[in-house]
């Protein structure tokens, strides 16, 4: 993101703009004009028709991937708003998440979209634009339920996270907003009611990328919530439509938004879930308060150094990350510098915006991914154990080809369920005016997906086929990732800044077969199992899978479990590790569908076993499931 250099230079400019005679004493706070959390300025990368390859490149021919069905859905039926075309402030144009819920209990994915807002609106002058709940109809279609069901927030919606923070056995939505948060208790009836004031999670000033997680063992989700920015809309920090900003906020030259460095951050907070409807705020107990106040984006609880026990991950904008090791007694350690994970193999901090979590080599570890601003590659942070990670984008051949893009969403997915994870971006800058510039990048970008090679040794660049998914050149955000065709393949929810979302069903023309898991936790453990681990072998493959709250960017994906199993027609073993520390194996009667497991209780009947019979019906002989 772009920054100012110290934040005594910001109140420089803050006294510049009352008085412009102060701009020549500001001056002198600064070596040079303030810049983007990028690694310096690259030569444009133009296609053989001179477009720059964030929207080109294309190819005539090729495996198609994946579709943009949104229209055709009913997706374009809504539309994201935040802030003014112009993009003045940074409040305007880090865009807004997107989750993946299965809200009715119908076995289908639902899509829950968060809107930004307007000064206008939030001044109440206007009418706030409305988040979206798009309920899944079945047959390829959504209906926007928002209204109906409680949930269309009016406040200038930041991002989401998806966890049953009561145990009823319900998804409830957590909203962070620039302003207070809302956290939507499932009413199990297509309704939810906001509870936040009374759970005692508002907070009020910028709140982003939320996670959930039981991060303490007592059987109830907890919630992390990223601050960014301590802003206030009646003092706005210069813009780079003023003088003093036009000094000071550049990006290669040119005028730019300010911020986030320079500007004030906000605190990190983690609640602690008290079992009776509210929460405590212990962060700093916890060790977890972020005291240098970075700006924080995306967060998720997992198990990084495999002891059982959920750690947390926060990307950071234009700072370090966050790597905190969960020591068993209620806190965390931060072993961000030394684990490996707060900068990037050139001692760099990044403007860290996604976050993707996965095991990409099928080694037991999860691996982490981060997406960053444009005249930066992307980190990929491979795990070597113990809690320690080596950044290997440049060595893993997707360093340099990530260069232009300006990056958001991210997830590890086996989107050719050929058993290995590939990763896969969303794109978009964030200024306007990179469209008057030679500077090899766009406002809208097309996505990015690398295909898993040699097992985890090499990723590849899947080429963009003209009038394909792949090819969408976007202003993308928040995405999410997750199956809403019940069909095994993963497909991807994208929320586009002042734009309509895309859907991208994933066609994939390959015949290899999968399984799905929904887990539901016992007694001690979180009804929805979030911080369990499996460990499904196949075919002489043992793929990890963990259950996780929040990621991508701001969003919240699927948490069903997907496994590609190649050319396998059974699972060997399915071995769970549960959030209370049990350990069961479960055997499955047969692949390409979802199963439910219950804790204690093995596979259970559910709603996934009519979905199955009824798809199954309507597949070629040759391609029902095996038995």
């Amino acid at each position: 993101m772009i920054h100012l250099r110290t934040s005594s230079a910001l109140r420089c400019w803050l006294l510049a703009s009352v008085n412009a005679m102060l701009i020549l004493l500001c001056q002198a706070a600064f070596a040079q004009p303030s810049g983007p959390a990028t690694l310096g300025e690259f030569a444009p990368v133009l296609d053989s028709e001179k477009r720059p390859i964030t929207a080109g490149g294309f190819v005539k021919d090729g495996p198609i991937i994946f579709q943009d069905i949104s229209e055709k859905a009913g997706l374009t039926s809504w539309h994201h708003t935040m802030g003014t075309l112009e993009k003045r402030y940074i409040i305007e144009v880090n865009g807004s998440g997107v989750a993946l819920l299965d809200y009715d209990h119908d076995g289908w994915l639902d899509i829950y979209l968060v809107n930004g807002s307007t000064d206008e609106a939030m001044d109440g002058k206007a009418e706030p634009p409305h988040a979206a709940l798009f309920h899944n109809n079945h047959d390829g279609t959504f209906t926007n339920v928002a209204e109906q069901a409680g949930v269309t927030n009016g406040r200038w919606g930041t991002g989401v996270a998806v966890g049953d923070y009561d145990n009823d056995g319900w998804p409830d939505i957590f909203v962070s907003n620039f302003g207070k948060n809302r956290l939507y208790h499932n009413n199990h009836d297509g309704t939810f009611t906001d509870v936040a004031e009374k759970a005692g999670v508002t907070l009020g000033n910028w709140s982003n990328g939320a996670t959930f997680g039981d991060y303490d063992g007592d059987g109830r989700l907890d919630l992390f919530v990223p601050g960014y920015v301590h802003y206030d809309r009646a003092n706005p920090p210069p813009s780079a439509f003023d003088k003093v900003g036009a000094v000071f906020c550049q990006y290669r030259g040119a005028p730019a938004i300010c911020g986030p460095r320079g500007l004030p951050g906000e605190p990190d907070h983690l609640f602690h879930n008290n079992g009776n409807g509210t929460f405590t705020d212990v962060s700093e107990k916890a060790g977890v308060s972020d005291k240098a106040h970075y700006y924080g984006f995306s967060s998720t609880f997992v198990d990084v150094n495999n002891d059982g026990k959920v750690d947390l991950l926060v990307s950071d904008d234009g700072s370090p990350n966050y790597l905190y090791i969960n020591k068993g007694n209620g806190t965390f350690e931060d072993v961000s510098f030394y684990s490996g994970f707060a900068v990037n193999q050139d001692a760099h901090e990044s403007a860290n915006m996604g976050l993707a979590v996965g095991d990409y080599r099928n080694n037991g570890m999860v691996d982490v991914y981060t997406t960053s601003f444009s005249d930066d590659y992307k980190p990929l942070f491979r795990n070597d154990g113990g809690g320690n990670f080596s950044e290997i984008a440049n060595q893993m051949g997707i360093a340099e080809v990530t260069y232009p893009f300006l990056g958001w969403g991210t997830e590890f997915i086996d989107y050719d369920n050929d058993g290995w994870k590939d990763i896969m971006n969303l794109n978009g800058h964030l200024l306007t005016q990179v469209e008057h510039h030679n500077w090899g990048t766009t406002y809208n970008e097309r996505p990015l997906l690398f295909h898993n090679l040699n097992h985890g040794t090499k990723f590849e660049v899947v080429p963009a086929v003209e009038g394909t998914g792949l090819a969408d050149v976007i202003p993308a955000r928040g995405a999410a990732f997750g199956d809403l065709f019940n069909d095994g393949k993963i497909d991807v929810v994208v929320n586009c800044i002042d734009h309509t979302p895309v859907l991208l069903r994933n066609v994939n023309a390959d015949t290899n077969h999968w399984v799905g898991l929904a887990l539901i936790g016992g007694p001690k453990s979180p009804r929805d199992a979030i911080g369990a681990t499996v460990y499904l072998t196949s075919g002489g493959m043992r793929q990890r899978g963990d259950v996780m709250s929040g990621g991508s960017y701001m969003s919240s994906n699927d948490q069903r479990l997907h496994f590609g199993l190649g050319q396998a027609t059974q699972v060997d073993k399915v071995e769970i590790h549960w959030p209370d520390g049990q350990q069961e194996t479960v055997a499955l009667p047969g692949v390409d569908r979802y199963f439910a497991i219950e804790e204690d209780k093995g596979l259970v009947p559910s709603v996934y076993d009519a979905i199955a019979a009824e798809l199954n019906k309507s597949k070629p002989a040759g391609k029902r499931a095996a038995k």
